[in-house]
């Protein structure tokens, strides 16, 4: 297929998604023997089933399709595994493109790489990438407004890599806010700052407080933000961890019915998915499954 010329995205986490990169079961996952010889050394909390995964990534898909999104998907390398499923987290998007990072979990070193063919196929430009001791993860990485971006600096993205990308990202923002991450449960946990933050709209997010630094929560109310709060028994299962299609309108791992109905009652539309295979063994929600390329500016 020829190459495409595309506008980069805006910069924003809640607009409406019109351009959305995945990469299936199928080319993640592989089959049973491929999951079966990597999920312990990975840190799956126990071993995905590969056909009941494929079903709920299916599932999942469908949820997607609903909403008029041009779907990409990225392609098997045998460079990358299992957690390569988790696409939002080899790079980040500005208005003048992508930038690939640079990852903090050592096994998924070579999944920025992985992901280059599809940024050429759609023709959006490579600004940079983070290199070196330096480490940055797309799910630290969030615009709090199309001007204004927060970065968390934690296990999985330091202060070096933190210092190229303002560095790569130059004049697209204002103001590049750091948000120290908690130990929790230590290096080898999947945290990052989505998993207590997660944009809803402009002026509404989801949060976790217990685990949010005292300025930054701060800081999202002196913006005006509305804070929907997940309970904590619904933390662990990833209640915080949602995908917003559109202003107000998102998806969410099945099994956070105290979330969700915060959520509608703050008048949010919400489409949930069952994620066990997919999502909970390998802790990561809708917004690790996914990266949006390319959003509606809301400006």
């Amino acid at each position: 297929m020829p190459e495409q010329s595309v506008t980069p995205s805006s910069q924003s986490d809640v607009g409406k998604i019109k351009t959305l990169l995945l990469k299936r079961v199928e080319d993640a996952f592989v089959d049973q023997s491929y999951i079966d010889n990597q999920w312990r050394s990975l840190g799956f909390t126990s071993r995905p089933d590969f056909e009941t995964a494929v079903v709920e990534y299916q599932r999942f898909v469908e949820i997607i399709n609903q909403f008029d999104i041009e779907v990409v998907f990225a392609p098997f390398n045998e460079s990358v595994g299992l957690d390569s499923i988790y696409v939002r987290d080899s790079s980040i998007v500005c208005s003048k493109g992508i930038i690939l990072c640079n990852m903090g979990k050592e096994a998924r070193a070579f999944e920025p790489a992985a992901c280059l063919p599809v940024f050429k196929f759609l023709g959006l430009p490579v600004v940079g990438s983070i290199t070196g001791e330096a480490k940055v993860e797309g799910g630290d990485v969030v615009w709090l407004n199309d001007r204004t971006l927060a970065v968390a600096e934690g296990y999985r993205t330091n202060a070096q890599g933190i210092e190229q990308l303002t560095d790569l990202l130059g004049d697209c923002v204002d103001n590049l806010i750091i948000v120290p991450s908690p130990h929790w449960n230590g290096p080898d946990d999947v945290f990052h700052l989505m998993s207590t933050y997660s944009p809803i709209d402009i002026d509404l997010c989801l949060v976790y407080s217990p685990l949010l630094t005292v300025p930054f929560r701060n800081l999202l109310l002196e913006m005006g933000k509305k804070l929907v709060e997940v309970p904590s028994e619904e933390f662990q299962s990833m209640g915080c961890n949602v995908l917003t299609i559109s202003p107000r309108q998102c998806v969410m791992l099945e099994g956070n019915p105290v979330t969700r109905r915060r959520l509608e009652e703050a008048g949010v539309e919400v489409h949930a998915y069952k994620g066990i295979e997919i999502s909970s063994k390998g802790c990561g929600g809708p917004t690790c499954l996914t990266r949006p390329l390319i959003r509606s500016n809301l400006n």
